[in-house]
């Protein structure tokens, strides 16, 4: 008799869109999302504004804020990723993260403003620790954990994420409405998401331990290959490896950075009688939809391309961007460099997974993700945060972004040159290719 599953050959039939949205699990998981990168996304936008006007801090400081939330990110990562697969589908590091985004109203409505009063450096230290408890360390648990959930539930993950981009756009365009408000309450909303997510939480249902889904775990646990000393060292060996961790550190990093004190750029130049703010919101809430768009298409262009052209490509608009935004300071041309954005996010995320899946060895894809990209990543925002928020104090932020173009024209040539070409070479099909490692939405 023959046995239809992925190991007889047969690859399972993924569930469908329609199914999915008959079943309350995918809903409740969709609102884990929703709420946690509804949380996200208003710190992201508003915490650099909120800091210079509510707080008084410097921009080098401000960099600091985002120079910590890298750094602990990097310490955190690592251990949050084996705890969370050593708890499997349990719950309690995700209710962690849950407690620290409920605590961000009290944090910076009582905690944080006296610090910063008696030591702005010391408040960007304590600020950006917390704040990566909740987000840059806290991202991978919530994707963990729904990523498992998904296939235990019976449903595609890409569907269920598609949930963080919708609240990516409607915390953007509703925080703006709440900026114009008062601005302190951005941490307040932060904290209902919080406990609507705690609710949410609490009410999913996954898998008892004597299931056959926690067996699944437990034996994918044991199919993953080994990753020792040598085989990190064998990927820094490589040449193709070492350019594309380049570029990372110097391309990828350099989109965050930029993008952290835009908005105060923006207001600076920004004419006409709305809120600065105001407009910065609904300008992120246009590039949000367009990213989805053009996230659809991103695959069907980088196959044509190849994934290194990609990442060329998505370089030299970073460069266009940063560097146009120096000279033509328009509101028009302003929010066209912001667009671009949507552009840039879709040409980095595609490039990047097909680059490592094609050019090294797929078994240990999410490990070279790991290092190659978000590590690299990591360490290039926690150099460049306070490199640039201190040059924006020193020389503005025209000439800081001429520099900052600068870097990323330099990393980009060094890199190219390291960096073999992916073109000729087929993508990973069926098992092989493993799960895509997981990314943060867009700023």
């Amino acid at each position: 008799m023959t046995t239809t599953t992925a190991s007889a050959g047969v690859v399972p039939a993924k569930p469908r869109a329609r199914d999915s949205l008959k079943k309350l699990s995918f809903w409740n998981f969709g609102g884990l999302f929703f709420f946690y990168f509804a949380i996200w996304q208003l710190v992201m936008t508003f915490l650099a504004p909120w800091l210079e006007e509510e707080m008084g801090m410097t921009k080098g400081n401000i960099g600091l804020v985002n120079s910590m939330m890298a750094l602990t990110a990097l310490c955190l990562q690592p251990l949050y990723g084996y705890i969370q697969d050593r708890l499997g589908f349990r719950k309690n590091l995700f209710a962690f993260v849950v407690v620290m985004g409920a605590l961000m109203g009290p944090f910076f409505a009582f905690v944080f403003p006296p610090i910063v009063g008696a030591n702005q450096v010391l408040g960007a230290v304590v600020g950006g620790i917390f704040l990566s408890l909740v987000l840059n360390s806290g991202v991978g648990v919530v994707e963990a954990f729904n990523e498992r959930n998904s296939r235990a539930n019976g449903f595609e993950y890409g569907h269920v994420r598609l949930f963080g981009s919708l609240a990516g756009a409607t915390a953007s365009l509703v925080g703006g409405f709440i900026w114009a408000a008062n601005p302190d309450n951005i941490w307040w909303v932060g904290t209902f998401s919080a406990i609507v997510l705690g609710a949410l939480l609490f009410a999913a249902r996954t898998p008892k331990a004597d299931s056959a889904a926690h067996a699944q775990v437990a034996a994918e646990a044991e199919k993953k290959p080994k990753v020792d000393s040598g085989t990190v060292k064998r990927l820094l060996k490589d040449r193709s490896f070492v350019g594309f961790m380049v570029l990372m550190f110097g391309t990828a990093a350099l989109y965050d950075v930029f993008d952290q004190q835009f908005a105060i750029y923006f207001g600076e130049h920004v004419t006409g009688t709305l809120d600065p703010q105001v407009l910065f919101s609904r300008v992120v809430f246009v590039q949000i939809l367009l990213e989805a768009a053009v996230m659809v298409a991103m695959p069907f262009v980088i196959n044509k391309i190849g994934a290194k052209r990609g990442l060329q490509i998505f370089a030299l608009v970073l460069v266009v961007r940063v560097v146009g935004s120096a000279f033509f300071t328009s509101t028009e041309l302003l929010i066209v460099w912001r667009l671009l954005a949507a552009i840039e996010m879709p040409l980095m995320l595609v490039s990047v997974m097909k680059y490592l899946t094609r050019m090294f060895d797929v078994r240990i894809s999410a490990t070279a993700y790991m290092i190659g990209f978000n590590t690299a990543k990591q360490i290039g925002v926690f150099i460049f945060s306070w490199v640039f928020g201190l040059s924006y104090d020193a020389i503005g932020f025209s000439s800081s972004y001429l520099v900052m173009g600068a870097v990323a024209l330099v990393v980009l040539l060094v890199s190219s040159l390291l960096m073999g070409n992916d073109r000729n070479r087929p993508d990973p099909v069926g098992d092989a290719a493993g799960p895509a490692p997981e990314v943060a939405p867009a700023r």
